[in-house]
């Protein structure tokens, strides 16, 4: 099965030279402009020259640039044509929940977003890690998914365990935040947990950040600005993963409930 367009500049993302990642960039966010501009018009919206743009089609092993704008125009017309059905059959749960966050959460493809709730219902186990800054919505996304199902383990805000890394199976889940600046310690958790055959879901600003050049599944924050963008985010995939999973989130939520009150946790 040939890659798909989105694959191949994943996977050459980091032989290409400077010039022709600004241009891999440019197509992957923009794949429709690409599919229909000329070499010369990409090269001016990226910054670089026509030749530059061409280049990166030889880079990536194909013939020459009518190649790549076919294989993002099929990329493009399969992708437009699914969210077109999506569309239609509206009134999803994942829908409903980014109305009032329609802002921060425009970036979030609903295919990414289906992929990663089913893996994170899934999974073995799910490691969340978030360093520095990233923390804080690691952490709250550990302490809201620890509602819905067992196994959730999460980083500390400036490291990791490799013992606990090592615990990582092929059915396993980890959840990487990396926003800028990169930490290494988030690509050093991807690239172990890849180790392990674990599948690595990167919360990220681009799709070609350090952890989403090696990331399964990204999910895109709308801004790294502002934290409540991370936990709109984080939200969306809790409520998500509550609809798709909700026997088995409710009955644990029960079991939750019951020891909240013999513990006399909530004042009411």
């Amino acid at each position: 099965m040939n890659p798909s367009f989105q694959e191949l500049i994943k996977h050459k993302f980091p032989d290409l030279s400077r010039g022709q990642k600004k241009v891999a960039e440019f197509l992957v966010n923009f794949m429709e402009k690409g599919s229909l501009y000329t070499a010369g018009q990409i090269g001016k919206e990226a910054g670089v020259s026509e030749t530059t743009v061409i280049r990166l089609a030889y880079a990536l092993g194909l013939n020459g640039f009518s190649d790549l704008q076919e294989l993002m125009r099929k990329e493009w017309l399969s992708s437009a044509e699914s969210k077109e059905a999506a569309n239609k059959h509206a009134a999803d749960s994942a829908a409903e929940e980014k109305k009032p966050f329609s802002e921060w959460l425009s970036p979030v493809d609903e295919k990414d977003l289906s992929q990663a709730v089913d893996a994170l219902i899934k999974s073995d186990q799910v490691y969340i890690a978030g360093f520095r800054e990233s923390h804080t919505a690691a952490y709250w996304l550990y302490y809201k998914m620890n509602q819905l199902r067992n196994h959730v383990l999460l980083s500390f805000p400036t490291g990791f365990l490799l013992e606990t890394l090592c615990n990582l199976t092929s059915a396993s889940t980890v959840v990487v935040f990396s926003l800028p600046r990169y930490t290494k310690e988030a690509l050093e958790v991807a690239q172990q947990a890849k180790k392990q055959g674990a599948k690595v879901i990167a919360i990220t600003d681009r799709r070609l950040s350090p952890v989403g050049q090696i990331a399964d599944i990204t999910l895109l924050a709308g801004t790294t600005e502002h934290i409540l963008s991370l936990l709109a985010l984080s939200q969306l995939v809790i409520s998500s993963m509550q609809k798709r999973d909700e026997k088995t989130a409710g009955k644990r939520q029960e079991r939750l409930e019951k020891l909240y009150a013999e513990q006399g946790i909530f004042l009411e």
